[in-house]
């Protein structure tokens, strides 16, 4: 073990987990890996110096790039051919972001010798030009309870979390999005119906599916989840190559806390290219409101059945407080499961 030295400037677990990005769970892992080493203080506590923070930035960095804990050590330990895969997927991403790019300059090059000829850009061309090309809006009326109302969705990002209390209508607006979006699909509660056994057969079906979910459960679980049915059966939608999005109901169901800190911190991962997903939640762990980030958005169903809005993740924004009122941690959301709200049928007047 390492001794402390009271020379250079030290970092205490927390503190070395928020300059690293990483939560202190991820960092507790690594020290039980052997990846990274903490020196410790007279009292025993545990302290980070300049050389275990470069250890750790390695290890968070190979982590960025898609490697397993088990792959990093093998890097650490010096098999450079670890790195391959990792290297490649890196390149493949970073290419395809050039080719958008390339093609996003090419517009502005044809726009401004349009200008040149005397031809000014359209409103709709210009429009085109700030909008992603993966951009998806949706538009439809909304269902009961909201009457018809009209709602409009613009620059989905890669993870939207819908919320709302019981009885305000977010799996009503969950199943609309659905329906509404091109190629998509709602993953509902009854995808645990038959214990897992449709979800294991498709596995079985699909070798190349099974690979994808079986290398994300080995990630998951070294990042502390741990496996299930109910996990299993959540994944092979996600690492299925169709549809283009995904509407999840309750995503944390049936998963503990740390599993569902896993499963977010993986979900994060993923770069803003990938499809969309819309995860139905109640649970602080999936939706962290102080981590939410760029390519995040929270949608809110309030209980006065008003049109459901986006919410912006900081104090004081409209509807932060209700986002913040209908979350529970996950111990609170286990022992309320399968509670719904009841609301007496309306009688119409004869």
């Amino acid at each position: 073990m390492n001794s402390f030295s009271p020379s250079g400037p030290f970092l205490n677990p927390s503190e070395a987990a928020k300059r690293l990005g990483v939560s202190i769970k991820a960092l507790r892992l690594w020290e039980q890996r052997g990846l990274v080493t903490p020196v410790r203080t007279a009292a025993g506590w545990r302290a980070y110096g300049t050389a275990e923070m470069v250890r750790a930035g390695e290890v968070a960095a190979l982590r960025a790039l898609g490697l397993s804990l088990a792959e990093i050590a093998r890097v650490q330990g010096g098999d450079a051919d670890a790195l391959e895969p990792a290297l490649a997927r890196h390149q493949a991403a970073l290419e395809a972001r050039g080719r958008d790019l390339a093609g996003t300059v090419a517009k502005v090059r044809q726009l401004r010798a349009d200008l040149a000829r005397g031809r000014a850009p359209e409103a709709g061309e210009l429009v085109r030009l700030l909008q992603s090309a993966a951009e998806i809006e949706v538009a439809f009326d909304l269902p009961w309870p909201w009457g018809g109302e009209r709602f409009e969705l613009s620059d989905i990002r890669a993870l939207s979390y819908i919320i709302g209390p019981l009885g305000s209508g977010k799996t009503r607006l969950a199943m609309r999005l659905a329906e509404t979006l091109p190629d998509a699909a709602f993953i509902g509660l009854d995808r645990m119906a038959d214990g897992g056994a449709a979800a294991r057969v498709r596995l079985d079906a699909d070798p190349a599916l099974k690979a994808r979910v079986d290398r994300t459960m080995a990630w998951l679980i070294e990042d502390g989840a741990s496996p299930s049915d109910a996990l299993t059966t959540l994944l092979v939608p996600l690492e299925a190559e169709t549809p283009a999005v995904l509407v999840i109901d309750m995503v944390e169901q049936g998963l503990d806390q740390a599993t569902q800190e896993a499963l977010i911190a993986h979900l994060r991962r993923r770069g803003s290219k990938e499809r969309p997903l819309f995860l139905m939640t109640r649970s602080s762990s999936i939706l962290d409101l102080a981590e939410v980030g760029a390519d995040e958005a929270i949608l809110l169903c309030p209980a006065n059945h008003s049109p459901p809005m986006r919410v912006s993740p900081y104090p004081g924004a409209p509807g932060y407080e209700a986002v913040a009122t209908c979350l529970a941690p996950p111990d609170v959301r286990a022992r309320t499961e399968g509670v719904i709200a009841w609301r007496p049928p309306v009688h119409k007047a004869s």
